[in-house]
């Protein structure tokens, strides 16, 4: 199982099976003076391995990290548009399903979500709606658009058009430790990838909740 410890140099030694992968702890000034650091991490923590078996653990009270991709891995959130129509179908399926948002980020062909298990059926349902609410979201906004301009979808011949993969990945958090490990992997993602210099940068993340104390697009919440 991946783990953390800060070593006597200050540097992170983040752990994935026998792999280890060093990276400085770095630190950044935020706009109250106050030192904000975070740690970048590479992805060992955030995609469980293709080759496990997908099993999904229910009714234990846990939080689920859990993450999906966009079709083939294509880079279909990556306009803005499609960033904020995500925050606000996320946050419409929230308040049918009742369940909590603890943690999220958006990257361009990726998902990573932190959230409690719903009042109304599974996080497997809450995840299904959500991607079909999504994908037909991003449908109907393209027949806005110029008739030459081509959908974000992939289409192939008696198919239809595709915006995620079938599958979801989901990681049972059952600890304060745990959640804050998650919740830095994630918010270090957009550096790591090097599509910000810093998570105060990228919008689409929970990361102005922890640092900072303030809401960003979409409202958090509190886990006891």
């Amino acid at each position: 199982m991946a783990g953390g410890r800060q070593n006597l140099r200050g540097r992170f030694v983040w752990s994935c099976g026998a792999e280890r992968v060093y990276h400085p702890v770095r630190s950044h000034v935020d706009r109250r003076g106050g030192a904000a650091p975070f740690a970048v991490f590479k992805g060992c923590a955030g995609f469980p391995s293709m080759k496990n078996k997908l099993k999904r653990h229910y009714g234990r009270r846990d939080l689920h990290f859990i993450t999906f991709s966009c079709y083939e891995r294509r880079p279909l959130l990556a306009s803005v548009r499609a960033r904020n129509l995500f925050v606000k179908i996320l946050g419409e399926v929230r308040e049918r399903y009742g369940f909590k948002v603890v943690g999220y980020v958006l990257m361009p062909e990726h998902v990573h979500l932190l959230l409690s298990e719903p009042a109304k059926g599974t996080p497997s349902k809450v995840i299904q709606v959500l991607k079909q609410r999504v994908s037909r979201g991003m449908r109907s906004k393209g027949r806005k658009v110029r008739s030459q301009l081509k959908l974000p979808f992939v289409e192939k011949e008696n198919a239809e058009k595709r915006f995620w993969q079938r599958r979801f990945y989901d990681f049972n958090v059952w600890s304060r430790g745990k959640i804050k490990e998650k919740l830095s992997y994630m918010h270090a993602n957009p550096v790591a990838r090097k599509l910000v210099k810093h998570p105060e940068s990228w919008p689409w993340s929970s990361w102005s909740r922890y640092e900072r104390g303030e809401e960003g697009l979409l409202r958090m919440d509190v886990v006891d």
